[in-house]
């Protein structure tokens, strides 16, 4: 992990002068802008060809600064910071009025967290100290650092092969630790009405009651109007280029098997021991509890989409609640899958 000042300072320039820079979080690489500067968001939604009504989130330093970003903050919002930040739990709130529509997608509100890892961190107090921001709103949006849709990056090589020179710099701080994208919890509705669970991650509904005393409500990632509340919320994201099949454990060999005789090469991604996987042109095992699959999903996600196969076979995880964030990007992944709508079937 680059430790030196110097790339710091690098990025801190970039940053003040409008351009992007990527960088690790806990979850997964982000390609990050000034959210005060609506001109350098631009350039985000520019590089990912991400929609303009899909909102970003804001990543800040500290606690701190939640009062400069969202304003009518519930005191539960203050509760959750403290035992969840820095980590991998976004806050959605009541926009200040000085947060750009840029930034959250035209909606009243904006989605807020301090994330864990120590370059992500070392970057936003180094970017808060040189006078970052406007009138003390410092913090960096950042979704992640690929293309839009496509599979979320976990490692620097990942961002590299995606976006190339449409990045002024990227901070390498090796592989992402948690692996997949954060919690988002919704905190605007109104006073005597749970928290709602917009995207699950790391932090579980389990966890959140623990904290406030109720359970969230688990709801879409819709508004009432269609428009996407949060990031990640298309019903086909995170996605292969290679059409995805989600398979049941019981019927995995056979769908295989069934592969081979139709000479289609396909390509495995499972979390329990194959009895014959001679018939798969690439194999991926992953971790049979759900943090260690979560840390090398996408990473392995990539490496078949790039062994030229005409299907990946995907074995079903587990259905049950310490699977659901996994479960969510499986699921999005196979939805968005595959070129020209090319259907995902072992004929």
């Amino acid at each position: 992990m680059p430790s030196d000042v110097h790339e710091i300072d690098r990025a801190v320039a970039l940053l003040q002068a409008g351009e992007l820079v990527a960088f690790p979080t806990e979850t997964v690489y982000g390609l990050g802008a000034d959210a005060a500067n609506p001109t350098a968001v631009g350039r985000i939604f520019a590089a990912k060809g991400r929609p303009a009504d899909h909102p970003l989130i804001v990543h800040l330093p500290a606690d701190g600064y939640l009062d400069r970003w969202a304003r009518e903050i519930p005191a539960v919002a203050w509760e959750l910071a403290e035992a969840f930040w820095p980590g991998p739990l976004t806050l959605i709130l009541k926009r200040a009025p000085a947060v750009s529509s840029a930034i959250t997608g035209g909606q009243d509100s904006v989605g807020l967290r301090v994330p864990a890892h120590p370059l992500a961190l070392a970057l936003l107090r180094a970017y808060a100290r040189a006078g970052g921001g406007v009138d003390g709103m410092s913090g960096i949006a950042a979704p992640s650092a690929n293309r839009f849709g496509r599979i979320s990056p976990t490692e620097a090589a990942h961002v590299r092969d995606e976006l190339g020179d449409a990045v002024g710099l990227i901070l390498d701080g090796g592989r992402c630790p948690v692996g997949i994208e954060s919690t988002i919890l919704d905190l605007t509705p109104a006073a005597g009405l749970p928290p709602r669970l917009l995207r699950p991650g790391r932090v579980t509904p389990e966890q959140i009651r623990m904290v406030i005393g109720v359970l969230p409500e688990i709801v879409g990632h819709q508004g009432d109007d269609g428009t996407p509340r949060v990031s990640g919320s298309l019903a086909a994201h995170y996605a292969p280029t290679t059409p995805l099949l989600l398979v049941t454990p019981e019927r995995l060999a056979e769908a295989i098997e069934r592969l081979r005789c139709s000479r289609r090469r396909c390509a495995v991604l499972c979390h329990s021991e194959l009895p014959d996987d001679g018939a798969a042109l690439a194999v991926r095992r992953l971790p049979s509890d759900p943090r260690g699959y979560a840390r090398t999903l996408y990473a392995a996600l990539r490496d078949l989409d790039r062994a030229a196969t005409d299907l990946i076979l995907v074995e079903e995880i587990p259905a049950t609640p310490a699977w659901a964030a996994v479960a969510d990007r499986l699921r999005r992944a196979a939805a968005g899958a595959g070129r020209n709508g090319e259907a995902a079937t072992p004929r």
